[in-house]
């Protein structure tokens, strides 16, 4: 006789690993969300210079710029500002931009595609590369041997790791599209146009995820059960691929969730290099002309970003390794 699947009683899913472990990524969000929130909001007030001003022009009469800061609500407390701004971001209001008058949600709404479309190309990227790249120079540097391979690797790699995303978009411009003309310099021409960005995005944590992938292969490559597959004659994929990379997949996902979080706030620069339509290169133009709004709702939207992002990884490393993670519960 079958039995039914088992139906957990409320008390019993309360107390269900899971459940706590969910419960306190989610409480983590929240408080997170709440940190980022506020410090969007005071951090563009802290910085010296008067907006509406900027946005006016210097020779605004001041009867004009007065009427504008009480039309926006900047002459009031800071704290009424802020009620004011959490009650417009409950009705899904993130305010007018200072410059263009037009409705910041409009603003991210069509530009934040665009960021989201380059990060996720650089993160699977950087994973493609990195995951079995460490690994196949973790097999082939194990023990000593190849040294030349291990110092061609250590090299290349520590060179890239510590050249910032600004600089390689740079160098990658002048070598790929201007050099060679490989590549169109700048804008949305079409998928060659996401090869720069993505290039100059993925570069850098690619070689810092390679690094640690090869440390974390070789010292799998030393335990015992490889060396009993190595005794049995296993063919080096199954040997590889079904015992070893599994067991570094954990070690580097973690690191990569800690590079993500670089990798989105290097669009802001990266796509002002190259003309990309993103919420980075709006941010950047922002930032010039003061434009409180859009710069606050585009600092949340990122850090919202990198937040549900980090979310997602803990999610993923606690399916792959429930023992080491649920049980910080």
């Amino acid at each position: 006789m079958t039995r039914g699947p088992t139906v957990l009683s409320l008390p019993d899913l309360l107390r269900h690993p899971w459940t706590a472990f969910l419960g306190r990524r989610a409480a983590r969000l929240l408080l997170s969300l709440a940190v980022v929130l506020t410090a969007s909001f005071a951090m563009v007030r802290l910085v010296p210079g008067d907006p509406v001003r900027a946005a006016l022009g210097v020779d605004a009469a001041p009867d004009l710029v007065a009427a504008r800061r009480h039309e926006l609500g900047l002459d009031v407390p800071f704290l009424d500002q802020y009620r004011h701004y959490l009650d417009g971001l409950l009705h899904g209001d993130l305010g007018t931009s200072l410059v263009t008058g037009t409705p910041v949600a409009e603003l991210v709404r069509t530009r934040l595609p665009a960021t989201l479309e380059i990060a996720a190309l650089a993160f699977l990227v950087t994973l493609a590369v990195a995951l079995p790249g460490g690994l196949l120079a973790a097999v082939r540097t194990r023990g000593g041997r190849h040294p030349r391979s291990e110092l061609s690797f250590t090299v290349v790699t520590a060179g890239l790791a510590g050249v910032p995303d600004f600089v390689l978009a740079a160098g990658l411009t002048a070598l790929l599209a201007v050099g060679l003309r490989l590549l169109p310099v700048a804008g949305t021409a079409g998928a060659e146009s996401l090869v720069l960005p993505v290039l100059a995005l993925s570069l850098a944590p690619t070689a810092v995820l390679l690094r640690i992938v090869r440390v974390e292969a070789l010292k799998v490559l030393g335990e015992d059960y490889l060396r009993t597959a190595r005794s049995k004659r296993l063919s080096p994929a199954r040997r590889y691929l079904r015992h070893a990379a599994p067991n570094t997949a954990t070690a580097a996902l973690t690191v990569a969730g800690s590079l993500l979080p670089g990798m989105i706030a290097g669009t802001v620069l990266v796509e002002k290099v190259f003309a990309w339509p993103g919420i980075g290169s709006a941010m950047a133009q922002s930032v010039v002309a003061q434009d409180y709004p859009v710069i606050q709702a585009m600092v949340l939207v990122l850090g919202t970003a990198v937040l549900l992002s980090g979310l997602l990884v803990d999610v993923l490393l606690a399916v792959l390794d429930p023992r080491s993670t649920i049980r910080e519960s």
